[in-house]
């Protein structure tokens, strides 16, 4: 894909006319490999191993099927997980052929759309990661000056895109009559809940192999590119900018150019079909002013907002210099801690070697996401809750000889990780990722 790439970049108005032949049985085979072993199958009920038997047969056929046209979209299955607000999120399960075209297609437009994307968009990009995205942001509320930020998502974003809008976003790079043609049969493939069949006119689903890419495309189109041109044309002050799919922060200098971004993104949005959410839209005094300048109307300490799964608030250094600090959402600790509970009451009666092997993948995969310098407290307490919640259930296995204290200490010594802050502090990361 290098020389796509290379001719993308060349030539920002360029109109790729062929792009299909990439599609080869190696990219096929390629992006196989690449899925998840273990994800849940689609409306086919095929698995990713039971696919491996006779792979290369079923490749080439599905190759020739691609290439002749004769490709069908099953459609997607919806299933329903529960969201961090309540309710529930509808999530569409593609079929395990439609996986892997559909990864072998996004591989080839990532080429193209990776050298038009913009610096402040971080969410499923190739080399970028949630805490990449945490890091600019950090940065910019720290070496910029932000007095006002606005913490702003897009209401029910991949449900309503529009998508002949979407499809005319991916036609101003995209020529290929096949390309295009299997974009919108995956849009139009409808989705399949029980014995039902829906028709899906607007949105693309979540959970596709291809959506974070379409959403990207989309979000390029009517924010990145709008935004881009409003901070450089029409604000007064300094704007910081990070988006993470429809999840968006901004900083602004001015308390009056945050209050006109937010009446102009409202019109902008509406042009598109999309509306910000109303409850989890808000912009509110933050920054190294923010404190005393709240203090002098009598209006307490300043507001938080959440980002990427940490609430972020003012604090300062020893020194007294303003500081962002970060620590772990109490909704997202609560809704871990409550699986951990399930879990462990589910394993009650397994081996507590095998009990404790799961605990400790547990444990260190928190600690790998929530590890950041300044977290140690809700680190501390995630730990301590896990270890509760395991001495509970160790003591229901039975009435007769209840599990002490000392002995347990052993278990966790041997099972429960430590605290470890993974991550460095993010101008470090920051800086090595971005020398200029």
């Amino acid at each position: 894909m290098l020389g796509v790439r290379q001719a993308a970049q060349r030539d920002k108005r360029l109109r790729f006319t062929a792009l299909l032949h990439h599609v080869s049985v190696a990219q096929l085979r390629a992006s196989y490999v690449a899925l998840k072993r273990e994800a849940a199958p689609g409306v086919d009920g095929v698995t990713w191993q039971s696919y491996q038997v006779d792979l290369e047969r079923r490749l080439a056929t599905r190759h020739e099927r691609v290439h002749r046209g004769s490709y069908r979209a099953l459609p997607s299955k919806r299933v329903y997980i529960p969201k961090a607000s309540g309710g529930q999120r509808p999530i569409g399960i593609a079929a395990l052929e439609d996986k892997i075209v559909q990864h072998a297609v996004s591989t080839v437009l990532t080429s193209v759309y990776e050298v038009d994307f913009l610096g402040f968009s971080y969410g499923f990009r190739p080399g970028r990661s949630q805490h990449d995205a945490l890091d600019a942001l950090w940065v910019g509320l720290m070496e910029r000056r932000g007095n006002w930020v606005l913490d702003a998502d897009i209401q029910g974003f991949f449900d309503t895109l529009d998508q002949e809008w979407l499809m005319r976003f991916v036609a101003h790079r995209i020529a290929d009559p096949r390309v295009l043609r299997l974009v919108r049969k995956w849009l139009r493939a409808g989705a399949l809940e029980g014995d039902l069949w829906a028709e899906t006119p607007v949105g693309t689903p979540q959970g596709a192999v291809l959506s974070p890419l379409l959403a990207n495309i989309y979000l390029h189109y009517v924010f990145d590119l709008w935004v881009h041109h409003w901070r450089t044309q029409e604000a007064t002050g300094d704007v910081v900018v990070v988006r993470y799919a429809d999840d968006i922060v901004m900083g602004f200098e001015h308390r009056a150019d945050a209050e006109r971004c937010l009446a102009a993104w409202h019109t902008r949005l509406a042009q598109f079909g999309l509306t910000l959410h109303p409850d989890k839209t808000r912009w509110l005094e933050f920054g190294r002013h923010a404190a005393d300048a709240r203090q002098h109307r009598g209006e307490g300490k300043p507001e938080t907002f959440d980002f990427l799964g940490f609430t972020h608030y003012c604090g300062k250094f020893r020194s007294g210099r303003f500081l962002v600090r970060r620590q772990t959402m109490r909704t997202r600790l609560r809704r871990k801690l409550q699986a951990v509970k399930a879990e462990l009451r589910r394993r009650r009666h397994d081996p507590v070697p095998e009990v404790g092997q799961w605990v400790r993948r547990v444990v260190l995969g928190h600690f790998t996401y929530y590890g950041v310098p300044g977290n140690n407290a809700r680190l501390e307490q995630f730990r301590a809750a896990v270890m509760q919640l395991w001495y509970r259930a160790l003591r229901r296995r039975g009435q007769r000889h209840p599990l002490p204290w000392a002995r347990l200490g052993r278990v966790v010594a041997r099972w429960i990780p430590s605290v470890r802050i993974v991550h460095p502090y993010p101008e470090v990361r920051f800086a090595v990722r971005h020398p200029r």
